[in-house]
């Protein structure tokens, strides 16, 4: 399915310098702000405290927020658990949990509207929280070794090292907006980067299959010719994949509220930037690593003819 047709190859290989240059720039940018800013880590990985309450009628989420930020707790964490009478609260700390369930619910309630009933409270220590971190980080370098050894075997290595440096850009990037910005990074985000790393590679793997089809198909074109051409033929599906994609994330991020935010807002940044990188990004790397047809289509070995 093609929502329409390129005749001419866009030569993109012609500006693959500038592209990276770019590409450069915004990495090493994003390493800054991660190096002097750092991640604003939510509950999950940090410790806080855990309270469930529940409502006679489903509460007002925003008005119960609003409720914890004018008691003290602005970085509280609300979102409605199981039920819409029932609200989860993440607050940060540990100090004083005891006693956090019953101060949270007299701030609630001193802000008018039915009292909440403390249906648990936990405690969630620094070291759960270093555990989820150490885990995170080990299921993104398993992603990582598995992405590059899934392409080194379908393809070639010069393929497998253009494509993992291409999504680590993605994902250093996200990361690098998290911390310019000091948005929460909780472990939907750390959800989404993986997610991305997926959806990125499946981009890099569209390109690349159409370049190694082009090699054998079609002979006396140069390198930069052949990249052009899979590129150029690849654009109505990449539209089409990552335009309807974002569409659905688009709607998360508008209409999802508060809890599924910054999980919508670290995937569009990821498919934006997974777009861009899989086709500017991988492909000119490839084309300066050397790919050949000589290394994708092995010459046919001649018959010898039986000696009578």
């Amino acid at each position: 399915m093609e929502f329409f047709r390129i005749r001419k190859d866009l030569p993109f290989m012609k500006y693959a310098l500038i592209f990276n240059v770019i590409s450069l720039l915004t990495f090493l940018l994003a390493v800054f702000f991660l190096a002097t800013r750092g991640l604003h880590l939510s509950v999950e990985f940090t410790g806080g405290t855990l309270v469930e309450v529940s409502y006679p009628a489903p509460p007002d989420i925003e008005r119960v927020r609003n409720a914890l930020a004018t008691a003290g707790y602005q970085d509280a964490q609300v979102q409605n658990f199981g039920s819409a009478r029932d609200v989860l609260i993440r607050v940060t700390g540990t100090a004083g949990a005891d006693k956090l369930g019953e101060r949270l619910a007299q701030a609630l309630t001193a802000a008018g509207g039915p009292a909440p009933e403390i249906k648990r409270v936990e405690y969630v220590g620094p070291q759960v929280g270093k555990e989820l971190a150490t885990d995170g980080a080990l299921a993104l370098l398993f992603v990582i070794v598995g992405i590059v050894l899934y392409l080194a075997a379908r393809f070639e290595w010069r393929f497998a090292v253009s494509a993992i440096i291409a999504n680590l850009h993605d994902v250093i990037i996200i990361l690098g907006f998290f911390a310019a910005f000091q948005w929460e990074f909780s472990l939907p985000v750390l959800a989404a980067v993986l997610a991305v790393l997926g959806y990125s590679v499946n981009e890099s793997v569209v390109v690349f299959d159409r370049v190694r089809e082009t090699f054998r198909n079609k002979r006396g074109l140069s390198t930069a010719e052949v990249i052009n051409h899979a590129i150029t033929s690849t654009i109505s599906r990449t539209i089409i994949t990552h335009g309807s994609t974002e569409m659905m994330v688009l709607a998360m991020l508008v209409f999802g509220g508060e809890v599924l935010f910054y999980f919508a807002l670290a995937l569009t940044i990821g498919i934006l930037f997974g777009i861009y990188s899989s086709v500017l990004v991988a492909s000119p790397l490839l084309m300066w690593l050397g790919v050949s047809r000589e290394q994708l289509v092995k010459p046919k070995k001649e018959k010898q003819e039986a000696v009578v």
